[in-house]
């Protein structure tokens, strides 16, 4: 007998079917319906992540650095440093687009070419300048000024730059900061890279009990729950941990890994509350993770150089709302690297010189005896064109000394000056004194002295090449250093001269004449 069981079952499914292809069908007309209104979120979503870029501006007449004398050609990049390009007046570390423009015209009309990373990077390790006249542009914070103001700029004088990002703070507190979006235009522009300057350590907090506010990148955090300051092993946790997520976010987003890092608010490590270890700790984390970091503040003068190479760290000339652009010209020439064949009259030459210590006057006047040091000063230094000799290696300098008075004054040249490996000359009446310091020393001064024929005038010879450092005085050899086994780049630098006297007679030594060969 036919069984009619299997007939409702059959049925069944044939409604089913019916009702999942209405099902299907209202889900359809609802994607048709919602689409142009998803694509219209999604445009909006994307307007708000990309801002419009502004136009840039009018062009005026005449050239806004031809007042200002361009660097010499041949020399070393100097890094400029940039904050933020915008209308807002009230910080100084905001350049109007105006003001930008004029710079970067003056800059292209003296001769100028910026540099990508990549090219900055070869010329710290092999020493080869890129051009006659180079300048790396930098900017910190990845502020959103850089999309809308400054890359038009750039675009008209087909420059590059290179914007260090807080990673942690992009696409946030918009406008503010970048975002994402609009960092990735800004790489396939090709105008610009990017660089590391910390995921969330960019940001000031106290730093002991009495709730003194440092950087908490460059200083162990005062932990107020707990009344104390971190450990040594949480602070370095804490800075790596910040540093690979600022790394692992520049490469999440399609970026090139960063090869540079900017140590934020330019703060020295010799002015932070982190002990020697500490330091060196921070010192090499940054060594493993990047080629070279970048200050505005450095503890000793280090442009883009060898010095700097060997040192790991490039000191930037900082650019403010008042920095005009014959202003801006004026200081690369005096950053400029100068050949010791090229120092002419050095002591006739004021604005060579930067004096150390408080005397209350610029100048060599107080090592010529032109201008008397103040009352209570008993000792003045003043280096030569620090920046602009930082990478000297080999030169004889020849000076002529009148005025010394027994053992109460002296006249002193420290020659490597501001390198890791500095030596000091000290000459008095009857003696001479050569000190060596830095690494190498075992924390303690190595001296050397010769006995003079006792005389009021010396002449002093001081001949420096990269192995050594050889004194004579009055045409008689007085006494050498070698140097240790060290970089070579460790101990460049220039010359510094200084007075000293601290007889009752006030009676100052004095530099009658000097000569750089």
């Amino acid at each position: 007998m036919r069984s009619d069981g299997p007939r409702p079952n059959r049925s069944l499914r044939i409604q089913e079917g019916r009702s999942l292809l209405r099902a299907a069908l209202v889900l359809l007309t609802a994607a048709v319906v919602a689409l142009p209104f998803t694509a219209a979120w999604q445009y909006d979503a994307l307007g708000r992540a990309v801002a419009d870029q502004s136009a840039p501006p009018v062009l005026g007449d005449g050239g806004p650095g031809a007042d200002a004398k361009a660097a010499p050609g041949g020399g070393a990049p100097v890094v400029l440093a940039y904050h933020d390009i915008g209308p807002d007046d009230r910080s100084r570390y905001t350049v109007s687009q105006e003001r930008f423009d004029a710079q970067l015209r003056a800059l292209r009309d003296a001769g100028y070419r910026t540099l990508s990373t990549r090219e900055f990077i070869d010329f710290l390790r092999d020493g080869r300048t890129p051009g006659p006249r180079t300048v790396y542009l930098t900017f910190d914070d990845g502020t959103h000024g850089l999309w809308t103001h400054a890359d038009p700029v750039l675009a008209r004088y087909g420059m590059k730059a290179a914007a260090y990002l807080i990673t942690g703070q992009v696409g946030t507190h918009r406008p503010y900061y970048l975002s994402w979006p609009e960092v990735g235009r800004m790489a396939r522009s090709g105008r610009w890279d990017f660089q590391a300057h910390t995921h969330l350590s960019h940001e000031r907090a106290a730093v002991d009990a009495a709730g003194h506010e440092r950087s908490v990148f460059t200083n162990r955090r005062w932990l107020a729950d707990e009344g104390r300051v971190e450990t040594p092993d949480e602070y370095r946790r804490r800075i790596a941990a910040d540093l690979d997520r600022s790394v692992h976010d520049l490469v999440r987003h399609d970026l090139p890994r960063p090869r540079l890092f900017a140590y934020p608010f330019s703060e020295r490590l010799d002015e932070s509350n982190l002990g020697a270890r500490d330091a060196e700790a921070l010192r090499s984390m940054l060594r493993e993770r990047f080629t070279a970091t970048l200050t505005n503040s450095a503890a000793r003068p280090l442009p883009a150089g060898p010095r700097a190479a060997a040192a790991g760290q490039v000191q930037r000339l900082e650019v403010t709302r008042n920095t005009t652009p014959a202003g801006l010209l004026r200081e690369l020439a005096r950053w400029a690297p100068v050949a010791p064949q090229h120092a002419d009259r050095p002591l006739s030459r004021q604005a060579d010189w930067r004096t150390t210590g408080d005397t209350g006057q610029a100048g060599p006047g107080a090592l010529t005896g032109d201008s008397p040091p103040a009352d209570g000063t008993d000792y003045v230094s003043a280096d030569y064109r620090p920046l602009a000799t930082a990478d000297w290696t080999d030169y004889r300098l020849r000076a002529t000394v009148q005025g010394l008075r027994g053992t109460s004054n002296s006249v002193g040249i420290t020659v490597r000056a501001g390198s890791e490996h500095p030596v000091a000359l000290s000459v008095g009446r009857n003696t001479a004194s050569l000190t060596t310091s830095g690494p190498g020393t075992n924390g303690a001064d190595e001296r050397r002295t010769c006995r003079l024929d006792s005389a009021a005038t010396h002449r002093i010879t001081v001949s420096v090449t990269p192995r050594q450092v050889r004194v004579s005085v009055d045409g008689a050899p007085c006494t050498t250093v070698r140097a240790g086994r060290w970089r070579a780049a460790e101990g460049y630098g220039g010359f510094s001269l200084s007075v000293r006297d601290e007889g009752p007679e006030r009676q100052w030594p004095r530099f009658t004449s000097l000569k750089v060969e």
